[in-house]
This record gives C-alpha cells, sequence and structure tokens, in this order.
C-alpha cells in the first residue's frame, strides 16, 4: 500500500509522525507492506531543520521512521521563502522541486493521500 502524507503546519509534526508509527506497527501485524512519503511544505518544512527537530524532541523518531525506508520529502520552494540552506536539514531529507507537484505526482502514480 502506498501512502502520501502532506504537513504544511508545525503543531501537526508529532501527529503525522503517531500517524505513520501506527500504520507501519498495523502492517508488522497484519503482514501489510507500506511504502510511505511525508511531503512537507509551508511552514512546515522548519520541523526538518535538524536544530528544530531535535529541540522538539522529534529527530530520533523521524531518524528510527526513516530506518523503516519513511521518505520525508521537503519543498525547495518552501526552503527558498525561509532563506533555507539544505546544509540544516535533517540528513534523512530529500529535498523535492515543489511539495504541491511532488504531491500531486504521487497520486498520479497511485498514492493515497493523508492530511492530518
Amino acid at each position: 500500500m502506498k501512502v502520501i502524507y502532506h504537513i504544511d503546519e508545525t503543531e501537526k509534526w508529532n501527529m503525522v509522525l503517531d500517524n505513520v508509527t501506527n500504520m507501519l506497527n498495523y502492517g508488522a501485524e497484519n503482514n501489510t507492506a507500506f511504502e510511505i512519503e511525508i511531503v512537507a511544505n509551508g511552514i512546515a518544512v522548519t520541523g526538518l531543520f535538524r536544530q528544530e527537530a531535535k529541540e522538539a524532541n522529534r529527530y530520533a523518531r523521524m531518524e528510527e521512521l526513516h530506518t523503516k525506508k519513511v521518505i520525508f520529502a521537503v519543498c525547495n520552494n518552501a526552503l527558498k521563502k525561509f532563506a533555507a540552506q539544505n546544509t540544516v536539514l535533517c540528513p534523512f531529507a530529500t529535498v523535492v522541486p515543489a511539495g504541491v507537484v511532488e504531491l500531486a505526482k504521487k497520486q498520479e502514480e497511485g498514492y493515497s493521500y493523508i492530511k492530518p
């Protein structure tokens, strides 16, 4: 099952991480494989800034999800808006040209869209 999560509000990071964790746990218990990508755009890209993720005690959770093949995609347009360089990002984050294009592309590829 292919799923794409969309986050554009920083206060929803914990909810998204909880949802993804719950989904992976369900998959492990029910022999269901998931391909999961989280796309951050707008202000939510700051949640993938290394320092921000560590200060919010999310870094370890994100890193663990990444080891389970969860993709963390960051909108380059939003990075430009915040004048942020790729060097401030968590090392497991992947920059995509435009978050909304990534969302549309993945839905076209059959991913289910979830926005907590």
